[in-house]
């Protein structure tokens, strides 16, 4: 049985080693490359090719996005499934730009992450539920969109998040609602504090609502 070669860029040394255990136990896969970043990858691949890449976004010298455009244009056989904590919008839609076959999150499950690999691999596309849920949300935006939501310094992600929070929600009922971990949430958090120059919910919440974002 021909096994299918996986390439893991990813910085953080204990995510890596987690991708690795989830798929250890799936026999016709073989994990050939460990990279820490994107130069890295594209160095690698020549001297051992691969099927799939499990590509992070955020790292040091080169980052998923960038690589992951710099590998389909030089080696467009190869399949790039991003694998990351990001779910912002501008995120996902670059990394489908510039050639990804699918995003998924980290926190997904050694079964849906060989799944996607297998889609992939077979001309299909992989996504994470909260993923595809957050693409229908950008078309249906995009869609609606007017002059208030264009001068908007804000993602629909975060957007979203600050709407369950002008409604009360704490932290873990909107990760449960937006089917996403809290601690993603605390990241958009952050953003959205760094943004809009606040630093508190409240003041975030207020400044949105005086703009009419949410």
């Amino acid at each position: 049985m021909k096994k299918i070669t996986i390439a893991i860029a990813e910085d953080n040394p204990l995510a890596k080693k987690a991708i690795i255990e989830k798929l250890k136990k799936y026999d016709d896969v073989d994990i050939c490359i460990k990279a820490s970043n994107g130069e890295e990858l594209l160095a690698l691949y020549p001297i051992t090719p691969v099927d799939v890449v499990l590509m992070d976004i955020e790292m040091p010298v080169m980052d998923g996005i960038v690589a992951t455009a710099k590998m389909r244009e030089a080696f467009p056989v190869c399949k790039v499934i991003m694998l990351t904590t990001f779910d912002d919008d501008d995120k996902i839609f670059k990394a489908v730009l510039n050639g990804a076959s699918g995003y998924l999150l980290k926190d997904e499950s050694n079964e849906n992450i060989y799944k996607a690999i297998i889609d992939v691999v077979n001309g299909g596309a992989a996504m994470s539920p909260a993923i595809a849920f957050k693409t229908l949300q950008y078309v249906r935006q995009q869609q609606a969109s007017n002059t208030s939501t264009k001068e908007n310094k804000l993602s629909s992600r975060e957007i979203e998040i600050l709407t369950e929070l002008k409604n009360g929600l704490a932290y873990r009922e909107i990760a449960e609602k937006l089917f996403i971990s809290e601690g993603t949430i605390r990241k958009h958090i952050e953003n959205i504090y760094r943004k809009l120059e606040v630093n508190n919910k409240m003041n975030a919440v207020n400044l949105a609502v005086k703009n009419k974002w949410i």
